[in-house]
């Protein structure tokens, strides 16, 4: 019986599959933590971390966590030099999901950076708990 009712069902067993795979599939690029908002909170008041934005630029410009960097991720390879300063700070990653978040978690990986997390949610997550956004560019 259970060997039939695979073999009947085999599109929707392998589509259920892939379905669940594509969920989990961003958490496994991830090399680093996810944090809530609350903890993100804490550790830019406490830890006193790096916000970087890795959206695109108009994204950034609609709202964005005050204090937050916008280095979009498809550019993010290119302008390490910048965040050079940070290597051993503590960095939050942000984007609207945490796809591209954790993208750029393991890009900084590479490149030595030691102390990154990702805020879990994205900006949406961010902006559900009640936080604070800004429009205003940090230079």
């Amino acid at each position: 019986m259970p060997v039939e009712f695979i073999q009947n069902n085999i599109l929707i067993i392998v589509i259920a599959i892939a379905s669940g795979l594509m969920l989990v599939w961003p958490g496994l690029l991830q090399t680093g933590k996810r944090l809530s908002a609350q903890q993100t909170t804490q550790r830019i008041n406490h830890d006193n971390a790096e916000v970087i934005d890795v959206r695109e630029a108009h994204e950034f410009a609609g709202g964005h966590l005050p204090g937050a960097r916008n280095i979009p991720l498809k550019e993010l390879a290119g302008r390490i030099a910048e965040l050079a300063a940070f290597k051993e700070k503590p960095l939050i990653l942000v984007c609207s999901s945490g796809v591209r978040s954790g993208r750029a978690c393991v890009t900084l990986k590479k490149q030595g950076f030691t102390d990154l997390a990702c805020l879990d949610g994205g900006v949406p997550a961010w902006e559900r708990a009640g936080l604070p956004m800004t429009r205003e560019q940090k230079v």
